[in-house]
């Protein structure tokens, strides 16, 4: 008797039927007659892949940070330039877009750096965990340099490893239930923290806005100040000034109205103050300067744009002692606790870097990077200026905003991208007040501020 295979009425894998342990002719042993082979029909139909299924926890995922539009801003503009190379291989692209600076450090500055380092391979120079709230004598030095006869201490500030840091840091302190307004265009990380944070409502596609924010309009048609008049109350005001991405720097008159505005709500004001030092005319380079502002106002600034500290990472935020809670509890009390609790304090290398950003041959040093970076501004303003446009900033700030009326911000940039090889950065970034303008950074080798404005006039002659 023999055994027959019968016909496959099933798809079978095809490595399966071809595995040792399934032959395909029937075995014969010694006491058995060699059976006659039947025809064997097997189809061979693809069948599709498992599904894999990958482990999940039981942790459900932080539902503020679904809120979040697309990608932040600056890592989206890198994905795209990433994309454009990858279609045009040979493009030489200037990038004009991320505000991250390019010109060496000052030596003054980076020998200060060395010596700490070098100090740390020995017994005498190492040094362990700092205090999370800075060196004393950094912290005087800033208080003494850019607070002068403000009446802001050496214990009001807050060394850290930069503004943006303390930007969430401050945001943990204030909490999920607290009310935010912020400048519409303005920075995003304001926007995107608060969302992390709990603060906002969904964002709302036909506004472009993000419900239970307060989004105060500064357009070219009110001086790049808000009409406070028609905000809303509300607990934190994020103020930038100079302002990014516009440029533009707010009056003593203006931060007058702006102090009187938030006492008069009991609000507290978290002013970003990056850019001060790009200042020529007689706006105020700090919050403080105005009477009164100690009582509802903190500030936040960095070595970033001053020394070139982007890589580096140094900054410093003044939560002054009269800055209160409405229960009376000092401001500063509970960000010292947030700090001590999330922060290890800034690098010893980075605050030898800030000592050495404080010397009076720093100070210079500075002021020659700052200034050369202005140059590159007058040079982006008088290309679009040429050329008929609309253009803004630049005077107080390394960001010049050009205004194309009627288009698209992120249409105008994949235009020049495509057409210049330069990167921009696409107004509507920063809010739905940034429509229809792009911000073009001065940060960038004279060479390539040159050949970017070329190709500029090359594309919208």
């Amino acid at each position: 008797m023999g055994t027959t295979a019968s016909p496959a009425t099933t798809a079978t894998p095809s490595s399966f039927l071809s595995s040792p342990s399934f032959p395909l002719r029937a075995s014969t042993s010694s006491h058995l007659r060699p059976t006659r082979r039947l025809p064997v029909n097997v189809r061979c139909v693809s069948s599709p892949p498992a599904a894999e299924t990958a482990y999940t926890t039981k942790v459900s995922r932080n539902a503020n940070i679904s809120k979040l539009q697309a990608g932040y801003l600056f890592p989206e503009i890198a994905r795209r330039r990433a994309a454009h190379l990858l279609k045009h291989p040979d493009a030489k692209i200037i990038s004009l877009g991320i505000g991250d600076t390019t010109e060496p450090i000052p030596e003054v500055i980076t020998n200060a750096m060395a010596e700490r380092a070098q100090a740390l391979s020995t017994v005498d120079g190492y040094s362990g965990y700092g205090a999370e709230q800075g060196e004393k004598k950094l912290r005087a030095a800033i208080a003494a340099t850019y607070y002068a006869d403000l009446g802001i201490e050496e214990m009001d500030i807050f060394v850290s490893d930069g503004a943006k840091c303390d930007i969430s840091r401050l945001q943990v302190l204030f909490g999920s239930n607290v009310t935010v307004a912020v400048q519409d265009p303005s920075y995003p990380a304001y926007v995107d923290s608060s969302v992390i944070m709990g603060q906002t409502d969904l964002y709302q596609q036909d506004v472009q806005k993000y419900g239970n924010i307060e989004y105060m309009r500064c357009s070219p048609e009110n001086g790049f100040f808000p009409d406070l008049s028609s905000v809303a109350r509300t607990d934190i005001i994020f103020f930038c000034s100079p302002n990014n991405p516009t440029g533009a720097a707010a009056s003593r008159e203006q931060l007058t109205q702006l102090v009187k505005f938030a006492k008069d709500n009991g609000s507290i004001i978290v002013y970003d103050s990056a850019y001060a030092m790009y200042i020529s005319d007689d706006s105020p380079k700090s919050i403080f300067e105005i009477p009164g502002a100690k009582e509802v106002a903190l500030e936040t600034a960095s070595f970033s744009k001053y020394a070139g500290f982007t890589g580096v990472r140094l900054g410093w935020t003044v939560v002054p002692k009269e800055l209160l809670f409405s229960d009376g509890h000092p401001v500063a009390k509970d960000f010292n606790r947030i700090v001590c609790t999330s922060f290890n304090g800034a690098s010893t290398i980075s605050q030898a870097g800030g000592l050495g950003c404080l010397s009076p041959e720093g100070l210079k040093a500075m002021q020659d990077v700052v200034g050369f970076y202005k140059e590159n501004t007058k040079i982006i303003v008088d290309t679009f200026t040429e050329l008929g446009f609309n253009v803004y900033g630049a005077k107080n700030a390394p960001y010049v905003w050009v205004h194309f009326p009627g288009r698209n911000s992120w249409d105008v940039f994949a235009e020049i991208l495509e057409k210049a090889n330069v990167v921009t950065t696409p107004g509507s970034g920063f809010g739905p007040g940034g429509e229809g303008f792009v911000r073009v950074s001065a940060f960038g080798h004279r060479e390539n501020i040159i050949e970017a404005a070329r190709r500029l006039k090359q594309l919208y002659k």
